[in-house]
């Protein structure tokens, strides 16, 4: 091994440590931590991530990193290993030490304050959070951005490299055509479709119960991971021997936990399957955010969503809740978990719309980084992209601008990668189909056969590859909206008989 390669790994295995903490931190605050503990706990998770901070800005890897890239004698993934930090050093030498500190205790406390300011019905209470967050963002992403272009392509470059507002752009504006009538043709028949059975109580034990039993069924390892209970399902790690997954359960909606169940465990099932060679290293984990949803969104609308997958357990099912669906039919029960809603809810969508509510995300992020947005105006520019896109609008921020817990955690720029996520998947599912009989391996319940060539495709290659890469390595092609716009199509037109 190059010498000041192995110098580097010491560097780089101290952040990981201190990433990790934090990420406990994270998983605690979300699930199990009492509600007056943030206060205390916000200034820990400082303190480690200004440690953290300084484990890898300070003059000796920066000349490390100047020297390895000059270095002829890198294997790839030292050379993979070195790009990835050389990016991640641009980014946290973005600002101070200090300036870490204070923003990770800001985001600790705001992720609290957007849960009470929900609860409340309270935009008021989280606002002041919100616009400290996007002051923060708007500086680190000046201070970084090394040309006259947008602000908001060095954000959004973070969660999906080379995906810039230009990119996006045209990526969304054929999503708004093939998907947008489609939806306004189904408005007017959403009614047509009866799930009043799932809106009968379900006993949340049972339900825990039956979402453990399908989170196994669908690969999750019980002895690598444990599902615990939040208000916004999500999926942390710290290594592929230790996967989180949170999910939601509500009385009179259980579909909510068994669909953000699957969602989780595909998320999951990515982390468990990096190699061990790349886990605990800059190349563990999912390779970018859009791959990452592409994993979560197969496993859950692609698979989860299909009259075969359930097929071999939907006795199950009815045999939990007997008083529910023993009269229920299978295809019922797929049209009902299938219909189209014109919602608020982004975390509830159905396949066709979810798209739509990203775009309005996007656009409004687009305007408060590019522009110069008031932030008490934000909750009405929400409410009438809704009633433009959707037909709709909310009657409380509740169920409007407080919707999502990611900008209250500074992940803006994020949300493309849930509709890319969702494009990415129906060309991964494409392939798959064309190599494998996914439709046979799930009426047998072998879900071994589709994880096995999840993971031998995707999976194990953590983030040594990009999206770009890897779609290219798997697919033979770049990103192609058809295969999307082509499933929801035919699924659609199908169920509603256009």
């Amino acid at each position: 091994m190059n010498k000041n390669y192995e110098k580097l790994l010491e560097y780089i295995e101290k952040s990981i440590a201190m990433s990790s903490a934090l990420a406990i931190f994270e998983w605690d605050n979300e699930t199990l931590a009492p509600e007056s503990a943030i206060e205390n706990t916000s200034k820990i998770m400082g303190i480690l991530a200004k440690e953290n901070h300084k484990a890898l800005i300070n003059d000796e890897v920066k000349e490390l990193l100047a020297t390895l890239e000059q270095e002829d004698d890198l294997t790839l993934t030292e050379r993979k290993t070195v790009e990835k930090l050389k990016k991640e050093y641009e980014q946290l030498n973005a600002v101070t030490a200090e300036e870490y500190q204070e923003y990770n205790e800001l985001t600790a406390k705001s992720a609290n304050a957007w849960a009470k300011a929900k609860e409340q019905n309270d935009f008021s209470v989280f606002a002041p959070f919100l616009e400290k967050i996007i002051a923060f963002n708007k500086k680190m992403a000046a201070n970084r951005s090394k040309d006259e272009g947008s602000i908001y392509n060095v954000l959004l470059d973070d969660f999906e490299e080379e995906f810039t507002t230009d990119v996006l752009d045209k990526f969304f504006e054929e999503l708004k055509k093939g998907i947008l009538p489609l939806a306004n043709k189904i408005k007017d028949k959403e009614d047509s479709i009866n799930f009043d059975f799932l809106r009968k109580d379900y006993d949340i034990e049972k339900q825990k119960e039956f979402n453990r039993f399908l989170a196994e069924y669908v690969g999750f390892d019980f002895s690598k991971g444990v599902i615990a209970e939040s208000e916004h399902p999500f999926t942390t790690n710290w290594h592929n021997h230790d996967v989180r997954i949170t999910t939601h359960y509500y009385k009179n909606m259980p579909e909510s936990a068994i669909f953000s169940t699957i969602h989780e465990a595909g998320h999951a099932l990515y982390e468990m399957n990096v190699a061990d060679k790349y886990t605990m290293t800059m190349l563990a984990g999912g390779t970018s955010m859009g791959v990452h949803e592409s994993q979560s969104r197969f496993m859950e609308n692609f698979i989860g969503r299909s009259e075969a997958f359930w097929k071999p357990i939907y006795s199950k099912l009815q045999e939990t809740f007997p008083e529910n669906l023993e009269d229920v039919e299978l295809s019922d029960f797929m049209k009902a978990v299938n219909r189209v809603e014109h919602g608020f809810i982004r975390t509830e969508a159905d396949e066709l719309t979810y798209s739509i509510h990203v775009i309005i995300r996007y656009e409004i992020e687009k305007m408060f980084m590019e522009g110069d947005v008031n932030i008490d105006e934000l909750p009405q520019i929400w409410n009438d992209k809704y009633e433009e896109y959707l037909g709709i609008k909310p009657e409380n921020v509740s169920e409007g601008i407080l919707q999502d817990i990611h900008w209250s955690q500074g992940s803006i720029g994020y949300f493309p990668s849930y509709a890319l996520g969702s494009a990415f998947a129906a060309q991964f599912f494409h392939k798959m189909q064309e190599e494998i009989n996914v439709e046979e391996a799930l009426l047998d319940g072998d879900m071994a056969k589709i994880t096995t060539w999840l993971k031998e495709n995707i999976h194990q290659y953590g983030s040594s590859k990009n999206a770009k890469e890897l779609l290219k390595d798997v697919t033979g092609e770049k990103l192609n909206t058809k295969y999307y716009i082509e499933y929801l199509t035919e699924k659609y037109s199908k169920l509603y008989d256009l």
